[in-house]
């Protein structure tokens, strides 16, 4: 799985990303919807959705390592058949 897919994949996941005020010191959390530990937060709602994406590439790659579906998964949070289809 090259970096632009990879790249391509996790844009398509932050978009069903649900973003929250928590009273924290980084008031920002962010997560995916169906993807259990994909969450991240920050000072700021740009921030919190930049570690987002890190977390996001970061549970792909792991995940494909260990050969452990991604398909799937991508569709309980929301991704349309041919969204996943179009990544892979």
């Amino acid at each position: 799985m090259n970096c632009a897919i990879i790249q391509e994949y996790r844009e398509k996941v932050l978009s069903h990303a649900q973003y929250e005020v928590i009273e924290d010191e980084e008031p920002y959390y962010g997560e995916v919807p169906g993807l259990a530990g994909v969450y991240a937060t920050g000072r700021s709602l740009e921030e919190c959705r930049e570690n987002l994406k890190h977390v996001i590439e970061g549970w792909i790659l792991v995940r494909r390592e260990h050969n452990l579906a991604v398909e799937s998964i991508f569709r309980k949070a929301g991704l349309a058949e041919e969204e996943v289809k179009e990544v892979f």
